[in-house]
């Protein structure tokens, strides 16, 4: 849809003499247009899936497909909650599986059928019958792909971020979900940590007045690993770097788009992003390659930048800063700010705080805070989570939280919209940086929807039922 516009705005111009008069740098593309320009709705939404509810599973059937980096992780995760079947593991690559397989076996747990060998066998797991939900931990850009044969084959599905990686793919996953009446989350855990989960519900509760603005980031030294050969399959991560942008939004986006009711009272309007040289990255390949042929092939690539800054404004007129660099010697930080009227609190790269007043509240003021806020999930499954681990636990909760919703039939706290809202910073993130930092128009994925969605839900009500196998 997107390109159909800018087509129409080319061949447009052309036809008025304007393209090829030496004047097309003075060009403004729909997408960079003026936030003051009245933004159109594209299309109709066909089903409203914000607060969508499926019908309840009292056993969640799961296939997980990629087990290289994070699915491992996330079968050893899911195998502690119970009413889960873990029916089916998938990896390109065959020990990948057999791997997988110990965790369940040395569980006491039957093993899943296996698929490998072949860049499309994960899609006779989509095809079966006996399964309710893909779980997906593959490289980037096979997340939409799985995602929409997965629902279009009648199986919810839930990927690992970002959900896409073109503004083509998010339509997609929209148009498909809203299509098959499929759940599609994006397993955005960071949404699912303990500070980000108590400043949500102080949010709920008025403690903030009015949020005003929010930051978000992920700020992480990965220069050694995106060139690490054993790191990732086909050195996929080192490639996705040839892009500029803000490539990975989503881990500081996700809590602040919960805090902002984003998608659901309030909207993004437009974003500006500018970015840094690139002052490591090819540095770095081209040291590597003077020592080791295998790195030739990145020697004289183009990189991103080291440090992108990406500001977004809403429609209510509030502001969001999202943050990424992956290269530079920084410790590491998910920086998450939540500015109020009447509070401000802080994670990254100190310790979580709240200050009233501009002035910090001590550390018995902050423990009253999380004794009063913290939401019944923590409550619930908080101290398991930390127990059974992944990222301190927040992985844990947010696969605890996923599958109470299916098997209680209650809607997801992250629906498709948010996954191609909050995914699409990437590609917008570029387009901003291509035309020197100008404004780009976000899309409204909802169609409208926006104004009248109810925001996230905290409560356990209706669900909060599902058991968890305890450690051994």
């Amino acid at each position: 849809m997107a390109s159909n516009r800018r087509d129409f705005l080319k061949h447009s111009l052309i036809g008025a003499g304007i393209l090829g008069s030496g004047l097309t740098s003075l060009v403004v593309l729909p997408e960079a247009a003026s936030a003051k320009t009245k933004k159109k709705v594209v299309g109709a939404q066909q089903f409203n899936m914000c607060g969508f509810v499926a019908p309840k599973l009292d056993v969640v059937r799961i296939g997980i497909i990629g087990l290289g980096n994070r699915g491992p992780g996330a079968v050893d995760r899911l195998s502690y909650i119970q009413g889960v079947e873990i029916k089916a593991l998938g990896d390109l690559y065959e020990d990948r599986v057999e791997k997988a397989q110990n965790i369940l076996t040395k569980k006491g747990l039957p093993k899943a059928i296996g698929y490998s060998g072949s860049r499309d066998a994960w899609k006779q797991m989509c095809e079966r019958d006996d399964i309710d939900l893909i779980y997906t931990c593959t490289p980037w850009a096979m997340h939409t792909p799985i995602a929409v044969y997965a629902m279009e084959h009648g199986k919810h599905a839930a990927t690992e971020v970002p959900a896409a990686i073109t503004l083509e793919e998010c339509w997609q996953l929209v148009e498909t979900s809203e299509k098959t009446r499929k759940h599609c989350m994006m397993l955005e855990n960071c949404c699912y940590d303990f500070f980000e989960l108590m400043t949500l519900n102080m949010v709920r509760q008025g403690y903030f007045g009015e949020v005003i603005h929010g930051e978000g980031a992920y700020i992480h030294n990965l220069l050694s690993s995106n060139f690490d050969k054993e790191g990732y399959a086909e050195m996929w991560r080192l490639k996705e770097n040839f892009k500029n942008g803000n490539l990975y939004p989503t881990h500081g986006l996700g809590p602040i788009c919960q805090i902002m009711n984003i998608n659901r009272g309030d909207q993004m309007d437009y974003l500006v992003a500018m970015q840094s040289n690139d002052f490591m990255m090819a540095e770095t390949a081209k040291r590597l390659a003077a020592q080791d042929g295998f790195y030739n092939e990145f020697a004289g690539k183009t990189y991103r930048g080291n440090m992108n800054n990406t500001v977004i404004r809403t429609f209510k007129g509030k502001t969001i800063l999202v943050q990424h660099d992956v290269t530079s010697p920084r410790p590491y930080s998910r920086l998450h700010i939540v500015a109020g009227t009447k509070a401000y609190a802080q994670k990254y790269p100190t310790p979580a705080r709240v200050a009233v007043e501009d002035a910090w509240l001590n550390p018995e003021e902050m423990k009253k805070l999380e004794d009063q806020y913290s939401p019944e999930i923590v409550r619930k499954v908080g101290e398991m989570a930390k127990e059974i681990g992944g990222h301190g636990g927040m992985d844990f909760m947010m696969d605890w939280r996923l599958i109470d919703c299916l098997r209680n039939g209650l809607p997801l706290d992250q629906d498709v919209y948010d996954a191609a809202l909050w995914s699409s910073i990437s590609p917008l993130s570029q387009q901003s940086i291509a035309n020197r930092s100008a404004s780009v128009d976000i899309p409204d994925f909802t169609r409208g929807a926006w104004k009248n969605n109810q925001p996230v839900e905290l409560t356990l009500k209706g669900g909060g039922t599902t058991g968890v196998n305890k450690k051994k």
